[in-house]
């Protein structure tokens, strides 16, 4: 995908913002004689809401004012209502496709919440169910495209689109078929998880590749992302060195990778192998890829050489003549893009400042042995619990919002092998084909509610913490095995605890 030249920098609406990723760092981790909140029932500091059911990933930030609360819901309304197609009546709101995989932010992230796989017997058949929440990530072997971390696929490019607009071919459908694995625990409790596998079918461009690779992703949560993005660099980088330097298997690493915003390469924190690095590249790439929305930094439409129809279809920005600075030289003609800056930027601002949930009943003494049993088992060398953020990434939020709170996301935002049976075999920038992100653990518990599943893990094979701890192996085998030789008693402890962050 093209951007822009280095020497250009963006400003996203209403005095917005530095897009920049790297934050200031603190220095120093806080001890628990200084820490007013030991057991973490704040999981995002003052932003922290108090909520449950189905709208508890719906809420700004709790320590916002009234002119952010505003912003907040402008920025609501464009992540929730529909794209529809050009040309329409509708110009501030059209521009989808030419393919998609949904109409809108909402449709994958129901309720700002997460994503489930469809069930997989009703992808199958003559009028099988397209996917929209789970999409399937191309790439070829080879040298990836500057700045893009991935070769794409010829044909079909870097996303395989399900659906399209009227007058274009949908890139084919996906079908999913699922196999058992069984097994058991130390006590003979049996257990059975289901590995899926993917097939494209009614490829609407012919052919893929025959050394095509495929990576299911599942749309997470979307609570926490500013402060996630405020997590220091140096702590991020501590977490790799506090494990290479550590005895045992654990040696996660950080992704690098480009920024389409900051102009440079960032280390990686969002996304399942972390391969975006701020809120703003992600929204932005999401509008592109998911909708196709072009914005100013991904302004061409997702559509091959070799895909006549998706190049000819209506735009829904119009064309601009001449260089202005806002892209390469050499487009002398190109289109206006679908999503002004101003508007991005209210939707950048929505999803950076959806405030994470209270936990529930943190100090439950069955929760609390689960707290102790994670630890035992070494799940949080990974998942760190806690982090002091630094400075705000959004300039107009005074630190108060954003700089030094302690937040309590369970991550260690750092790649690590999970062994062949996660494993995807597609690299993306530095992640290798059996290594994922450590993904947060905050609003687990609520999924159920917000969601009505609790499909876990990228692609969402696991149904329920526990499928999801009996699915790691690679670096965190060891940790898996502990819970095999957990007691029932103890294995729902350990759930209990997880379902409360």
């Amino acid at each position: 995908m093209s951007t822009l030249p280095k020497a250009t920098r963006f400003t996203l609406a209403m005095g917005a913002i530095a897009v920049g990723v790297t934050a200031m760092a603190l220095h120093g981790r806080a001890t628990a004689e200084a820490d007013p909140d030991p057991l973490g029932e704040k999981a995002g500091g003052q932003g922290t809401v108090y909520a449950t059911g189905r709208q508890s990933f719906s809420f700004p930030l709790a320590n916002l004012d009234d002119a952010e609360r505003t912003r907040f819901a402008i920025g609501n309304s464009f992540f929730k209502r529909n794209w529809v197609e050009a040309p329409a009546s509708t110009t501030a709101r059209d521009g989808l496709g030419p393919h998609f995989i949904a109409r809108s932010c909402a449709g994958c992230h129901v309720m700002d919440g997460r994503g489930a796989p469809p069930d997989w017997k009703k992808t199958l058949g003559p009028e099988p169910d397209n996917t929209v929440s789970l999409l399937i990530r191309l790439s070829v072997p080879g040298t990836p495209e500057p700045h893009a971390g991935v070769k794409p696929e010829p044909v079909y490019g870097d996303q395989f689109n399900n659906a399209a607009v009227q007058g274009v071919k949908p890139e084919g459908h996906v079908e999913i078929r699922s196999t058992p694995i069984r097994g058991r625990f130390a006590d003979g409790t049996r257990y059975t998880l289901h590995k899926p596998e993917y097939r494209l079918t009614q490829l609407g461009y012919g052919p893929m590749a025959k050394d095509v690779m495929l990576s299911p992703r599942i749309a997470p949560q979307v609570i926490g992302l500013g402060l996630i993005e405020a997590i220091p660099e140096s702590e991020i980088l501590r977490n790799a060195q506090d494990q290479a330097a550590a005895a045992g298997p654990i040696k996660g690493q950080p992704n690098r990778v480009w920024d389409a915003f900051a102009q440079k390469e960032v280390i990686g924190r969002f996304g399942w192998k972390a391969n975006t690095g701020s809120v703003a590249h992600q929204s932005a790439g999401a509008f592109n890829g998911d909708m196709g929305i072009t914005t100013s930094v991904f302004w061409q439409e997702a559509c091959t050489a070799a895909q006549k129809d998706c190049l000819a279809a209506p735009h829904g920005g119009g064309k601009r003549t001449g260089h202005d600075g806002l892209m390469p030289s050499s487009q002398a003609t190109a289109e206006v893009p679908e999503i002004d800056d101003d508007t991005l930027g209210h939707v950048v601002f929505y999803t950076a400042t959806l405030a994470p949930a209270a936990r529930r009943q943190p100090d439950d003494p069955q929760v609390l042995r689960g707290q102790a049993l994670f630890a035992q088992a070494q799940c949080a060398t990974c998942h760190r619990p806690s982090y002091t953020t630094g400075a705000p990434l959004f300039q107009h939020l005074s630190s108060a919002r954003i700089s030094g709170q302690r937040i309590w996301p369970y991550t260690d935002l750092l790649l690590h092998d999970m062994g062949p049976d996660l494993a995807d075999g597609r690299p993306d920038h530095r992640a290798s084909g059996s290594q994922w992100k450590t993904p947060p653990l905050w609003g687990v518990g609520l999924f159920k509610s917000v969601n009505g599943h609790q499909r876990l893990l990228h692609d969402g094979r696991a149904n329920g913490v526990l499928e999801a701890v009996l699915w790691h192996g690679g670096e965190a085998k060891t940790a898996k095995e502990q819970v095999l030789k957990f007691s029932k008693k103890d294995r729902d402890a350990l759930v209990k605890f997880v379902e409360s962050l």
